[in-house]
This record gives structure tokens, C-alpha cells and sequence, in this order.
């Protein structure tokens, strides 16, 4: 079975010349570099994943492109763009021509940004992510309605939602709400969702079973070809005891409810077929 990781951050050391984001600290006292994230994968069976530039080091994208272009069959990037800057805006015309390049990836989730679901400032976006055929990873839990209106008018445009499209102090029962709230984009074919971060959203001890049915809940709403398995490894190391190991583990082993076919979508068939990547996989499925 292909195994796929939905979404890790990788970064280097802060240094003079790559200054993080002022107030913003990195998940890890120590960065999680890509050859040591490499070693990781191959310890816990995944083959390839997809990188997300993290967000204390702002909008650059070199890092993690450049492990992609180092591994091109190990890596890809949905990469961070700046859609409030207007000045910014032709560099989307062009953004796939960068090697290893896959998308875009938006986090729409803090007080300063996640009204740019609803004053304008991400209305340019929507038409011309669609016109270019670029995939968009969302992670924008509080504009669940708007990200509906912008599926219906954009049927072409590729929407990835983040984390199960929760806020992650929704934790045990009121992940309830969360995903009920999410399953209402189920309905729009071109919405996807990613099964990130599972464990941070249960106190429970592993295998996490409180929230089982939560999860099977999206998988249902969305069916297995549209639901995308993941870590955010450096994330759910930071925040639980949960091992990267472990967390492959607790789809492929522990959630009973998923068939082997679903395994097979979930854990990475889907996620290829979706930003068809890698390509020798695509040709295989």
C-alpha cells in the first residue's frame, strides 16, 4: 500500500539571513530537517509526502522546494502565497513552473486572516487558482460556509481543507460539532478533506477511540477517495506522545472501520490522484 503524508512542515535553523516571523516560534526546539524527516519516513513505511512550508519563516518557499527538487519522488511542496498582497499576484501564473511545486497553501485561520474569506481580499484568488489548474490546502476552520460558496463557483478548483477542517481546541466531544460542521462540504465533489492531526484532537489515550466515530463520520460524508491521511508530524509531536510510527499505525491498524479498500484510498491513492503526484503512482492506479 502507498503510503502518502498529507502535509509536514521542514525547516532549517533560524540564521540572519532566514529571520522567522516576529512573536512566531517553530514547533520543535530542534528543526525538523527534510533529511531527518527522510529517516523518520522510511522507519514508519511512508513513501512520499507533501511539504508545507511552515509559517514562522512568513511566505518563503526555498526549503522545502528544495527538498523536492532533491527528491523528487520522496517530496513535493503546496507552497505559501501571499494572496493580501496585490503586488504579488502575477508570480501565480507561473507558480508550477517551479520544480517540485504542486499548489498553494492557505491558513485562514487567525483573527487577521480569516476575514479574507469575506472582505475581498480573497476574491482574486478563487478564479485564477481554477483557471491554473492549482490544488489549494486549506486551513480555515471558521469559514466553512464561504469555502461552500467558493466550491459551487468554482468546480474545477481542487479545495483540500486542513485538519479535518476543525479548530484544534475542538478536542474530544466537540469534535463532534467540528466534523458535522465539515461534512456540509461533502456535497461539492471538488472539496476534499485531510485527516490531519488526528491525535491532537483527543485526551483519550492511543489508539484515540473516543474520536473514532468522528472520523468515520467524514470518511462517510466524503468517502474514502476524499479523505486524505496525514500527520503534521511536527505539530503532533510538539503537542502529543503520539509517535510518527504510531500514527500510521492508528489508521492501517486501529480504526476497524475502514475497509482494506479504504485503507488503500486513504492512506494515499486518494491524495496521488488528486494533485497527481507522484506520477509513476498515477500511472499505476
Amino acid at each position: 500500500m502507498m503510503i502518502i503524508d498529507a502535509g509536514v512542515h521542514v525547516w532549517r535553523p533560524e540564521a540572519p539571513d532566514r529571520p522567522w516571523m516576529p512573536g512566531r516560534k517553530a514547533h520543535l526546539p530542534e528543526p525538523l530537517t527534510y533529511e531527518k524527516f527522510s529517516a523518520m519516513m522510511k522507519e514508519a513505511g511512508v513513501e512520499h509526502a507533501i511539504l508545507v512550508p511552515p509559517s514562522w519563516e512568513g511566505d518563503r518557499v526555498d526549503y522545502s522546494l528544495e527538498a523536492a527538487q532533491k527528491y523528487p519522488d520522496r517530496f513535493a511542496v503546496m507552497g505559501r502565497f501571499p494572496i493580501n498582497k496585490p503586488e504579488e499576484r502575477s508570480k501565480l501564473e507561473t507558480w508550477r513552473d517551479q520544480r517540485g511545486m504542486l499548489g498553494v497553501r492557505l491558513t485562514l485561520h487567525h483573527e487577521w486572516d480569516r476575514t479574507w474569506m469575506q472582505d475581498g481580499t480573497a476574491d482574486w484568488f478563487w478564479p485564477a487558482a481554477e483557471r491554473l489548474g492549482i490544488p489549494v490546502m486549506l486551513n480555515a476552520p471558521y469559514t466553512h460556509k464561504e469555502i461552500g460558496e467558493v466550491a459551487a463557483r468554482h468546480r474545477r478548483l481542487r479545495i483540500i481543507m486542513d485538519h479535518l477542517g476543525a479548530r484544534t481546541t475542538q478536542k474530544d466531544d466537540l469534535l463532534k460539532a467540528a466534523s458535522e460542521s465539515t461534512a456540509t462540504l461533502a456535497k461539492h465533489s471538488n472539496v476534499y478533506v485531510k485527516l490531519t492531526l488526528v491525535p491532537v484532537f483527543s485526551t483519550a489515550p492511543y489508539p484515540y477511540n473516543n474520536i473514532h466515530p468522528y472520523i468515520r463520520h467524514l470518511v462517510e460524508a466524503f468517502g474514502p477517495k476524499r479523505c486524505f491521511w496525514g500527520t503534521d508530524a511536527s505539530a503532533m509531536l510538539e503537542r502529543t506522545t503520539c509517535s510518527y510510527g504510531n500514527c500510521v499505525k492508528l489508521f492501517t491498524e486501529h480504526m476497524d472501520f475502514l475497509s482494506a479498500s479504504d485503507k488503500e484510498w486513504i492512506m494515499g491513492r486518494g491524495l496521488a490522484e488528486c494533485l497527481q503526484w507522484p506520477q509513476s503512482e498515477n500511472r499505476q492506479t
